[in-house]
């Protein structure tokens, strides 16, 4: 028995050994990129399902980037079939990212469980798109690819070997320094599984390490120039014939509108559904789909994904779906290929192949009391907590795969995602309603790789409607959703030309946005993006002190405020948006000279600036030297083969660039090389010149461009 006592205690002492000495072996998998293994990573990984293949090339005409850390002080243990990874952090580090946040922008001294779910109202990890990937101030990211709940102590746990310990504070003496959340120099990470493969990402900016993981995962989505007009989502039980007049009412209020939100009432059954057009509200789909058509506007269908026993689709998904349903539906496995397939045949049949030209997949996020639970099974073999993390990639690359076979691209929506989805054409949303909160989400979109949209459905007074209209005009779908409330851009008549305004502002800038989010696919730049990205900007999160309080507030804990109000689209542009209730607003301009996109007015010189709330215009600006090119005001975008006039506007004194990308708006032939590039330039004596469009390849623009000065 002692023998036996003392071989326990040697396998004991073997095993934290081991555990304690355990090093990561890095090796640079793509330019700028580094990969390690710790343990056995398992099968199944946020970026296995998403399948992308990394654009080398284009990570390669990034700077180049040297491995961020010291590897010594990157730790990992596998314990008890969990994997314990620890990172370094500096004293003013600053950490991004860690999935879709609401609140908060800085995530140091943040404790997250990254869970798929619907955003609850905190920032704890529960969100549509828990990415495991942080960005740091000092210029790299961290990836953990793993499909767990995985949590992250952002510099909040101190670890008594530490090489930096904090100073230790005697609280008795009423000294201010003492602090509930002592500095820690460790970002600790749990991942609930024996192994897990890590990837860094260099630098040396922030946006550099942004631009490689987004390239890393095949660059980002290029819409279809429609997809960056207007959208309606129409009420739940509209009928074709509801629709088709809700078109005509558009024309007629002069209202922009390429894509119209067909809601729930399109199935036979719904919640589940049967994925079937209903006969009565919908007898003739193709006629209708043709209908919208002969009107310049196409149809994005809501689902969820769930199967009702009425479905056709029913018995053939069933022996390919997990053990638990959801509102009596069958959650099918999509990790199979025979039951990817059963829905490619149907969804290409009865949709795509007579127009359809998307989709907006609802509800695969949370929450638990409906969801599949984690004692779920699926019969791939997959996790219920694994599938939870990944339902949503999984469906994104599989309706995206469908719309790739047919050289159609297609711009939907969706409510979770994950590591890998740069390159899928999806933009989350959720249920959730506070508008200033869905423009921190917008900017924390910015550093994982995902596209977040803020959407109108209702308003309390005409103030809040044109702010929220103005905020959507200026995100990557410019969306009402009318589905429950069945509210139209003019709902408020007083306000119905500031509305129109911006909405046809922002057709105007089309040929700006869709060259944005061109360098979203060819550069990685994320098109709309938060000012902790952009060059010259200087702001550093303030900390202020907190007031003891015997049951608020026991601790005296800090509270810390994060530039989460204002963001960039493109290069040249800074939206600073304005909430209900507002007359005047700060807003922080990075270094340089920057000017009111309205009048091309100086407007700052760096540092902080206030302006007037005017009720009419979102307050926006443009740096010295900027360039906007845009065409004159149009309902819709621009189809295939059209030619436009374009005007370009440059703003202040300095010379400057923009490079003003095209193809044909539709289709997937750019990825052939079908694309044009031209290079729009003012030199310092303001004289503007555009380059000569490539011969046989796509350009919508006549050669013969109007320069306006704005600055004079």
């Amino acid at each position: 028995m002692k023998i036996i006592s003392r071989l326990r205690i040697l396998v004991f002492f073997l095993i934290c050994s081991t555990a304690a000495k355990a090093q990561l072996q890095w090796t640079e998998t793509a330019p700028g990129v580094w990969k390690a293994s710790a343990g056995t990573p398992e099968k199944v990984s946020l970026l296995k399902v998403a399948g992308a293949k990394p654009s080398e090339a284009a990570m390669k005409q990034l700077p180049a980037a040297k491995f961020p850390l010291a590897k010594d002080d990157i730790t990992v243990r596998i314990i008890d079939g969990k994997t314990y990874l620890k990172f370094p952090l500096e004293v003013e580090e600053q950490i991004f990212g860690l999935g879709l946040n609401f609140k908060t922008v800085n995530q140091r001294g943040h404790v997250s469980q990254l869970h798929m779910d619907h955003y609850g109202g905190k920032d704890d990890g529960r969100t549509h798109a828990p990415v495991p990937f942080y960005v740091s101030s000092r210029g790299y990211g961290v990836l953990i690819d793993a499909a767990r709940y995985i949590t992250v102590y952002a510099g909040t746990a101190v670890r008594v070997d530490t090489k930096h310990p904090p100073e230790v504070i005697d609280r008795n003496d009423k000294s201010k320094k003492w602090d509930s959340a002592p500095y820690s120099d460790g970002m600790e990470i749990l991942v609930p599984a024996a192994g897990a493969d890590i990837y860094i990402f260099g630098g040396p900016t922030a946006m550099n390490a942004v631009q490689r993981y987004n390239l890393f995962n095949g660059g980002g989505y290029l819409p279809p120039k429609w997809g960056l007009g207007f959208t309606q989502r129409v009420p739940t039980l509209y009928t074709q014939q509801d629709i088709l007049r809700e078109a005509t009412e558009f024309e007629q209020h002069n209202f922009p509108l390429d894509f119209i939100g067909v809601e729930p009432g399109w199935h036979s059954m719904a919640y589940p559904c049967t994925f079937e057009w209903d006969g009565k509200r919908f007898p003739d789909p193709k006629g209708f789909i043709s209908s919208l058509a002969q009107k310049g506007v196409k149809a994005n269908l809501w689902l969820n994904p769930y199967v009702s026993p009425k479905a056709s689709l029913y018995p053939k998904v069933k022996p390919y779906s997990g053990s638990h349903t959801v509102w009596n539906g069958l959650v099918v496995d999509f990790t199979m290929p025979e039951a990817r397939k059963l829905f490619k045949d149907h969804f290409i049949k009865n949709h795509i192949a007579i127009g359809v030209s998307g989709y907006k997949i609802d509800e695969i996020d949370g929450y638990d009391k409906w969801l599949w639970p984690d004692v779920a099974t699926f019969p791939s073999g997959t996790s219920a907590e694994q599938m939870r993390q990944i339902y949503g990639l999984l469906l994104q690359r599989m309706t995206d795969e469908w719309y790739r076979e047919q050289n159609t691209r297609t711009y939907g929506l969706v409510r979770a995602s994950n590591a890998g989805a740069s390159n899928f054409p999806y933009v989350i949303y959720n249920d959730y309603y506070s508008h200033p909160d869905f423009i921190t989400a917008l900017i924390n979109s910015s550093f994982i790789g995902v596209l977040w949209t803020p959407e109108v459905r209702a308003s309390k007074t005409a103030e809040e409607w044109v702010r929220r209209m103005q905020s959507v005009c200026f995100s990557p779908m410019a969306m009402l959703n009318a589905w429950a409330d069945g509210t139209k851009p003019w709902s408020f008549p007083e306000v119905e030309k500031a509305v129109q305004d911006v909405a046809m502002l922002r057709m105007r800038l089309l040929p700006y946005l869709y060259s944005t989010f061109a360098q979203y696919h060819f550069e990685g730049k994320p098109p709309f993006r938060s000012m902790n990205l952009v060059d010259g900007f200087a702001f550093a999160a303030q900390e202020s002190g907190g007031k003891l309080d015997a049951t608020l507030n026991p601790y005296e804990a800090k509270t810390r405020a994060d530039l989460k109000d204002q963001y960039m689209v493109g290069d040249n542009l800074l939206v600073a948006p304005v909430f209900a209730g507002e007359t005047r607003r700060k807003v922080y301009l990075p270094k340089g000279k920057w000017y009111d996109f309205y009048t091309g007015k100086l407007a700052g010189d760096g540092g902080v600036i206030e302006v007037k709330a005017e009720l009419d215009k979102i307050p926006l600006f443009v740096k010295d030297g900027g360039l906007i090119p845009m065409i004159p005001a149009r309902r819709q975008a621009p189809k295939a083969g059209e030619v436009l006039p374009l005007e370009v506007r440059h703003y202040g004194q300095a010379p400057g660039t923009f490079t003003l990308y095209d193809d044909d708006g539709t289709t997937f032939d750019f990825e052939k090389g079908a694309w044009s590039k031209v290079e729009l330039k003012v030199s310092k004596d303001k004289k503007g010149e555009m380059s000569t469009p490539p011969a046989g390849k796509p350009f919508s623009y006549e050669k013969n461009v109007t320069w306006t000065f704005m600055t004079r």
